[in-house]
């Protein structure tokens, strides 16, 4: 069986583009997964630890055969190998990988919790992920689109391909 997922991508260090261009070239090569679908760059303001760079920031749409758990393990040796280091929470990041959504999956075990627990509340994470896929329900909070105007205020600026 095939499964749908949805991931979000982030850093803002070094060459935060190219990075991201380069995780999202890399979703491609997980085992039994494919790349169905990405976003364009958008460019936002740090979240929790505000002195830092901006981040660039996109979603991309896989296909893949993983259940979540293998997906998550996939998506954090993706991370390390690009020389994520994990410190605090929200620090600095080459790269960044969450898991968003698994097919409709509810899930909240002491590794992942999806969907995940803050992609409401996010302007980085809504406004890519409403670029390709307008249509989408989020499991247990409804529609994405009914979630745009809760982040409206959320500086977020679209990056030129």
């Amino acid at each position: 069986m095939r499964n749908r997922a949805y991931i979000a991508l982030g850093a803002n260090l070094g060459d935060p583009q190219a990075m991201v261009r380069a995780g999202i070239a890399a979703l491609d090569s997980l085992p039994l997964t494919r790349l169905q679908a990405a976003s364009s760059l958008y460019l936002t303001a740090p979240v929790g630890l505000l002195e830092q760079p901006d981040f660039v920031n996109a979603v991309a749409a896989v296909e893949t055969g993983l259940e979540a758990e293998a997906l998550l393990t996939a998506l954090l040796d993706l991370e390390q190998a690009r020389g994520r280091v994990r410190s605090v929470a929200n620090a600095p990041r080459t790269l960044d990988l969450d898991l968003l959504l698994y097919n409709d999956l509810e899930l909240d075990s002491p590794r992942l919790t999806l969907p995940h627990p803050r992609l409401h509340l996010r302007a980085f994470v809504l406004a890519p992920l409403a670029e390709i896929a307008p249509e989408l329900q989020l499991p247990g909070r409804g529609s994405l689109a009914a979630w745009l105007p809760a982040v409206a205020t959320q500086q977020i600026r679209r990056l030129p391909c």
